[in-house]
């Protein structure tokens, strides 16, 4: 059974009220949306295996543990998912990238992919599912359908915000996959925005809003 985990941190806190605020700037907003997803990773990397090598320190040769390059995949939502990428990145240059592109008929709200490419080999690896927001939940229960059918079996998903219609609907479709997110918040609207939200993570970031 997967968990869910809320960073409950004073630094998350912090951001995230800087984050939300319709006055952040675009820059801004996106280095707080790397800052915000490194944290968010720190924990949600907690379980991945290591393996057993040695290093050369300037004194003695001693034991040490290395994470294997080979064995971590990063899969952002597209586009906003984007944004959590060099977050992540920074902590695991060696990981490989992958993308899955979804929107979200606003009509109906299903989503409706347009984009896949993954990388080989993702049976072997610990899978990280990025969206910087949980909302209906039906785009990354979708993401998650396409990794599954494509072989993976380790996933997690990452977000920034998510709200309890949300995480109902993906642990319901994904009762396996772990749910990592810095708050939950009050609820969705009839538009199917997250309430309070930060509005839209996607046009935030890109400036195109």
């Amino acid at each position: 059974m997967g968990k869910l985990f809320v960073a409950d941190h004073p630094l998350v806190k912090h951001k995230m009220t800087f984050l939300r605020s319709k006055f952040t700037d675009v820059h801004m907003f996106r280095e707080l949306m790397q800052e915000l997803s490194m944290l968010l990773a720190y924990e949600a990397t907690r379980e991945i295996p290591v393996e057993e090598t040695f290093c050369e320190t300037p004194l003695v040769k001693t034991k040490a543990s290395m994470i294997s390059g080979q064995l971590i995949a990063l899969i952002p939502v597209l586009r906003a998912g984007l944004g959590m990428v060099e977050g992540l990145l920074r902590l695991m240059p060696m990981s490989k990238v992958g993308h899955i592109g979804l929107f979200r008929d606003h009509e109906t709200l299903r989503p409706i992919q347009y984009y896949c490419k993954l990388p080989e080999n993702i049976s072997s690896m610990d899978v990280f599912i990025l969206d910087p927001m949980l909302a209906t939940g039906g785009s990354v229960a979708k993401a998650i359908d396409i990794l599954k059918n494509a072989g993976a079996k380790r996933i997690r998903f990452l977000c920034i915000v998510s709200c309890p219609e949300g995480i109902a609907c993906l642990q319901k479709a994904h009762p396996d996959v772990s749910i990592y997110t810095c708050v939950v918040d009050e609820r969705l609207n009839e538009q199917g925005y997250i309430l309070p939200g930060l509005g839209d993570a996607g046009d935030r970031l890109y400036g195109t809003k």
